[in-house]
């Protein structure tokens, strides 16, 4: 091979790799638009609902395009936001410590609902299972939602554990959901004796009356924990995370759009938050061995 070839080779070389440098970028940069992404934990189109004026919300206060970025699981969500797919995730508290090991301490939580700092799950059950307590489900069946849930699945997990119940040994029957509407509609059909979910998810359910609380009921809720957060890559610049958190700590419930927004997130308001608050999450995570 002559010299020039050699060169010619070397410079076609190097140009492919720039080349594919480039793309694999362009598959995690995307200048002025804000990407977003939430754990599934209710179905596709009722967090596409609640996310639009959100979505229209921040493009306003942001002055970028802002993109919903739906995936298919739990574990889809870590990795889209760890992987630099998404900019801006909706984590369950569970999530965002997957998210934190998964990244090397690469992500950050922002904001949290003031009801994420003592949030609850419930167990509920058919009024006809004679289910009172959580000592009466060892050889029931159980749903939880999805196994990377906090409130569908981590927490509960914990407190039945904390009971001296092993829901893989006690119980008849775990299986899990996928979302916590799911768990619900498991419970009222009768696919199992009891599940455990999301305490606003119920209370959404019994205010707009798709439940019937005289056939399907709450048995026992547990003590507050911390959950859910908004959580950006540690990569994103200061200032555009310091302008989302700010957009998210202005919403005001005295104003129609404030009032709609948080109304569609279940939310008082919400207010900062750390990582500190999820040792707690991380703790039981590690103890139910659930942490991988």
């Amino acid at each position: 091979m002559t010299a020039f070839k050699r060169l010619l080779g070397l410079t076609a070389l190097t140009l492919f790799t720039s080349v594919t440098s480039f793309a694999a970028q362009a598959q995690t940069v995307s200048p002025g638009v804000l990407r977003v992404t939430a754990i599934p934990d209710e179905s596709p189109t009722e967090l596409a609902r609640k996310f639009a004026p959100l979505g229209a919300y921040l493009e306003s206060k942001l002055g970028m395009k802002v993109e919903w970025t739906p995936v298919t699981d739990y574990a889809a969500a870590v990795e889209t936001l760890v992987n630099r797919k998404v900019d801006l995730a909706w984590f369950g508290g569970f999530t965002f410590v997957q998210a934190n090991v998964r990244s090397n301490g690469k992500v950050i939580p922002l904001v949290q609902r003031e009801e994420d700092e003592r949030f609850r799950s419930v167990f509920i059950t058919d009024a006809r299972s004679g289910i009172t307590k959580l000592e009466d489900l060892k050889g029931k069946t159980l749903s939880f939602g999805s196994a990377s849930s906090t409130s569908g699945h981590l927490m509960p997990r914990s407190f039945l554990l904390a009971a001296k119940i092993n829901p893989d040994v006690d119980l008849k029957r775990v299986s899990f959901s996928g979302a916590h509407d799911a768990t619900i509609a498991a419970v009222a059909s009768g696919k199992v004796d009891a599940g455990a979910l999301n305490i606003s998810v119920w209370e959404k359910f019994v205010a707009d009356k798709k439940v019937d609380t005289a056939q399907t009921h709450v048995f026992f809720t547990t003590s507050p924990y911390y959950d859910y957060n908004w959580t950006v890559h540690a990569d994103m610049p200061a200032d555009l995370r310091n302008k989302i958190a700010q957009a998210f700590l202005a919403l005001d419930p005295n104003t129609a759009q404030g009032k709609e927004i948080l109304g569609l997130q279940r939310a008082a308001r919400f207010v900062p938050t750390k990582a500190d608050n999820y040792s707690g999450i991380r703790a039981a995570a590690e103890n139910a061995g659930l942490l991988k």
